[in-house]
């Protein structure tokens, strides 16, 4: 086994594509690449501090499960014995859930999320439990009391890694897990997938169950994935979205479905992509990366319109912290009034700001997002996505983090219309990081936001391996 541990790329490790391949080449076993992860994990966790739980015996039980199964020929599907993290959110029987704060850290689940059932089902293998911002409420990544975990894009600075799903995003783009779940509310799957320079689809608001899901703001909290590839992406929202593993196989060999879609290109698309207006306050590098992408784009044939929407991204920016802020505190607000507890004061602050909006104000923000999700709607007739860049600067040094402040200015629009969104890599500053492009897709219409991703995926190509992440 260790000959095949060393045969193992760093490469492959990071892909679901590649070790399925693998695994059916007979090439390696899922004994191998779950050892070849945890050697990961020894080596990068003590600099990246991705993780709140490392699961090494109970992986190398079920690698050796899913190795016996898949020599006899009865792999499960595309997702038999492929490395995933979890955020410390989401229930696992038996397992805690801190959701990222020492007050919760001897919650034990009583119950498995079924998001995590469908994975495991799926043969899914758990490698650890991830770090995220306390109670998901951050989105630039950091956590005063348990631990920031460390951008793998520079070795020297402690830069964002992006939140709230931090540990997921830097997990993955480290190549610690092929893949990993995380949570978005405002933003909290793309704004770390473009931070980390990695793929972050948010779903549509109430495609997935929520159950076992430790709440932020109930109204906007989606699940979301965080992968290495477009493809990859595509692979766990459809495990993620209850679909049999076998049909998933078969429709990948076929290359119809989903898969399908992900060839067809951007040739006929209308891309409606941002107005004057909403180009400022921009970081010249990430609107020079926005603008080439668009470049890419119009070269692979799709029609670009700059788009002016009725209701500005501050306006729903706006709406939507006035819905988060009520609920979590709804969900979280004793916690925080606890002055001797030991928490994020910069999340306290946000938690407590809750309590001073009013049932009028909230009812008055639910109801202008209905009649503006109904606006916008209509605006969007004959545009099948909306493009952005994800974040507006590249990441951060933590000194440089101003906490009054959110990155969100763009990601909250899709959790603001209830659509689904994607974050794919549009770029790289040399000594600072990724940047990301964003893919806001109508509602249940997963498969244009793929589909869009993976045609400028083709065209771009992928990001180098994180220097933090070399060995």
């Amino acid at each position: 086994m260790w000959d095949k541990i060393l045969t193992i790329s760093n490469a492959t490790l990071k892909s679901i594509s590649r070790i399925a391949s693998g695994y059916s080449k007979g090439n390696f076993t899922p004994n191998s690449v779950i050892e070849a992860t945890l050697q990961r994990i020894k080596r990068l966790e003590p600099k990246l501090q991705a993780f709140d739980l490392i699961l090494a015996e109970a992986a190398r039980e079920a690698a050796d499960l899913a190795t016996r199964a898949i020599e006899r020929g009865h792999a499960i599907g595309p997702f038999h014995g492929i490395p995933f993290a979890l955020k410390d959110l989401i229930d696992v029987k038996g397992l805690i859930t801190a959701g990222g704060t020492v007050v919760y850290a001897d919650r034990i689940a009583t119950a498995t999320a079924p998001l995590v059932s469908r994975l495991l089902s799926g043969g899914g293998i758990l490698i650890g439990k991830t770090k995220t911002v306390e109670v998901a409420y951050g989105a630039w990544g950091t956590n005063e009391v348990r631990g920031t975990p460390w951008n793998p894009w520079d070795e020297q600075i402690h830069r964002t890694p992006g939140g709230s799903s931090s540990g997921s995003a830097v997990a993955v783009a480290s190549g610690m897990a092929s893949c990993a779940v995380g949570t978005d509310t405002g933003g909290s799957v793309r704004i770390p997938a473009a931070w980390c320079g990695v793929s972050g689809l948010k779903v549509t608001e109430g495609r997935m169950p929520l159950e076992g899901v430790q709440p932020l703001a109930h109204t906007l909290d989606t699940p979301g994935i965080l992968a290495n590839s477009v493809l990859d992406t595509s692979i766990m929202f459809e495990i993620m979205d209850g679909r049999h593993p076998i049909e998933i196989t078969e429709s990948i060999k076929k290359q119809v479905g989903l898969y399908g879609e992900l060839k067809r290109g951007v040739a006929g698309l209308t891309l409606g992509t941002l107005c004057e207006l909403e180009r400022e306050n921009i970081h010249d590098t990430v609107l020079e990366h926005y603008d080439a992408a668009l470049c890419r784009l119009d070269r692979l044939g799709a029609q670009i319109v700059p788009l002016e929407l009725e209701v500005s991204s501050k306006q729903m920016r706006d709406d939507i912290g006035i819905i988060m802020s009520y609920e979590a505190y709804y969900h979280h607000g004793p916690m925080y009034e606890e002055a001797s507890n030991k928490i994020d004061e910069h999340v306290r602050k946000r938690i407590l700001a809750g309590r001073d909006i009013t049932s009028a104000q909230f009812i008055e923000a639910l109801k202008r997002r209905k009649q503006n999700q109904v606006k916008v709607l209509k605006m969007l007739a004959g545009i099948d996505a909306y493009i952005t860049p994800t974040v507006t600067s590249t990441p951060l040094p933590i000194s440089y983090v101003d906490q009054c402040q959110t990155p969100a200015r763009f990601t909250r629009i899709a959790n603001y219309l209830a659509f689904c969104a994607m974050s794919v890599p549009m770029g790289l500053i040399e000594g600072k990081g990724p940047t990301g492009l964003q893919v806001i897709a109508k509602g249940h219409n997963e498969s244009m936001a793929l589909r869009i991703a993976a045609a400028f995926e083709k065209e771009f190509g992928h990001l180098p391996t994180p220097p933090v992440a070399l060995f």
